[in-house]
């Protein structure tokens, strides 16, 4: 890769890392308003915790997919790997001892 290339890359990956601090920072604020009205106008019923799960759920995998807990190029890259090693084994099996 040239180093242009290199710049372009960590440009869209700090944008992106960028893009979910944003979405993380008014998830928190949100859930945090919501949790105090909750508990300030409906003490004995809990609320909250529905908007949390239903919004937290998709800012993790938001998280993940940023932060290449499940980079996509990377699964393909194995997926890919681990079925060449397959089908080269078909084509001249190994005999078992």
């Amino acid at each position: 890769m040239t180093q242009t290339e290199n710049y372009q890359m960590a440009r869209t990956r700090a944008e992106a890392q960028y893009g979910f601090l944003v979405h993380a920072a008014i998830y928190a604020g949100v859930i945090l308003l919501l949790t105090l009205i909750d508990l300030t106008t409906s003490p004995g019923v809990i609320w909250f915790i529905w908007p949390m799960l239903g919004w937290g759920i998709p800012v993790a995998l938001h998280g993940a997919r940023v932060f290449q807990l499940g980079d996509k190029a990377a699964i393909i890259d194995a997926l890919t790997a681990r079925e060449l090693r397959r089908l080269s084994s078909k084509e001249h099996p190994v005999e078992p001892h």
